[in-house]
């Protein structure tokens, strides 16, 4: 890591110790008291916030804005993943707002970057991408069904999407939507992104949907858009344009997933250990159980395994962009899923019952872990991108 990546770090983790970690009870608190089908932002959040711009610790994922490279980003995106409710939004690096952003700095006219990105990038506001739609494969994006369709200066929006994360949060205020505007065109032609305003007359969120019976602050929805119309203005780059930026708003972003991953998985073999050294069973620590010492050597192997092809890939992102590195975009985003979910599944185990209490944050971690198998496309879908790479390597 780089010296200017090392001060970033330390940086963040002085904040995380003196400030984020000991506020997460006070979180939780706030959350437990509203029930978990409110959204409100717990007040802590904001004072979070204030605390982190003040330590020029803000939209370090823009390397534009913040000047860090995606290399030296990783090492930052790893320390928020130990308190990933909270850690990320006090410094302006939340998913999805963190890829909404990266398409408006790329492709918004100044007019957008005007109405949307400055407010994002300053933190007044939360957005949401909505691309999934429940009637469709949508892990294949030729497959959505969305109409975008031209009349006059406007255009008009039908369509259904669920899975749609952020909607919840009251500070969403606007939608990247995904949509066909040419359905006969070519496969990689027909899609287009377009700016819908939350408040636009048509959109209906449905529903605010559970995982895995969690509800979490920002929330994931079903949306209906009908006869929603929107200036030709709000367009994103030109029309068949969707599915090239979706893959440039993709690249950056698992980087920073598979980091938080890590970093999740890096606080469960903490309190895996912590666990087996204080806890005591057929006369002596866990810590002297083989099995336990087996369940942790190979957590650190997996661990360090992991974040260094996240690490590679980084790098290459920023020596080549997200094309000259698709082929391990597509591998971390099957790696380091698959390994949290190894690792914060033998936490759990060596808690007992504890490890599925909301006393230890474990299945929560979980449950973030394993939609992350099927959030920015299913592992299926990056392996048969892996192979494509490798088997395009050879000749008969």
């Amino acid at each position: 890591m780089s010296h200017k990546g090392r001060d970033y770090v330390d940086r963040m983790w002085a904040f995380m110790h003196e400030h984020v970690l000991p506020a997460e009870q006070e979180y939780q608190e706030f959350r437990a008291a509203r029930g978990h089908d409110n959204h409100d932002l717990p007040p802590v959040v904001e004072k979070l916030k204030s605390e982190a711009r003040s330590r020029g610790l803000w939209n370090l994922f823009l390397p534009d804005v913040a000047g860090l490279s995606n290399l030296e980003y990783a090492g930052v995106a790893e320390v928020t993943g130990w308190a990933p409710r909270l850690a990320p939004e006090t410094i302006n690096c939340q998913a999805p707002d963190t890829g909404n952003m990266e398409v408006l700095h790329m492709f918004g006219t100044p007019a957008q970057k005007q109405e949307w990105l400055e407010p994002l990038l300053d933190g007044r506001i939360r957005s949401a991408f909505a691309m999934t739609e429940p009637a469709v494969a949508s892990s294949d994006a030729r497959n959505i069904a969305t109409s975008i369709v031209r009349d006059g200066d406007d255009y008009v929006i039908n369509g259904h999407k669920w899975w749609i994360s952020g909607t919840a949060d009251p500070r969403c205020a606007i939608f990247i939507v995904m949509g066909k505007t040419d359905p006969d065109g070519p496969p990689h032609r027909q899609q287009s992104m377009i700016l819908v305003p939350r408040d636009t007359s048509g959109v209906e969120v449905l529903r605010h949907l559970p995982t895995f019976g969690y509800q979490d602050q920002h929330g994931h929805s079903e949306i209906r858009f009908t006869d929603v119309r929107v200036p030709a203005a709000n367009l994103v780059a030109q029309e068949g344009d969707g599915f090239m930026i979706a893959q440039a708003r993709l690249g950056p972003g698992r980087i920073h997933h598979c980091m938080r991953l890590i970093g999740m998985a890096e606080r469960s073999l903490s309190l895996m250990s912590q666990r087996a050294l204080s806890r005591t069973a057929f006369g002596r620590p866990l810590a002297e159980q083989g099995v336990v010492r087996e369940q942790i050597a190979l957590s650190r192997i997996e661990i360090d395994q992991a974040r260094l092809l996240v690490y590679k890939t980084a790098d290459l992102i920023d020596k080549h962009g997200a094309k000259g590195a698709r082929g391990e975009i597509a591998a971390i985003k099957v790696v380091a899923p698959r390994m949290a979910c190894t690792v914060i599944d033998r936490a759990i185990q060596v808690h007992g019952a504890a490890g599925m209490s909301d006393d230890v944050p474990l299945a929560e971690f979980y449950v973030w872990a394993r939609a992350l198998r099927l959030a920015d496309g299913p592992d299926e879908v990056h392996l048969r991108s892996v192979a494509r790479e490798e088997l395009g390597k050879h000749t008969p």
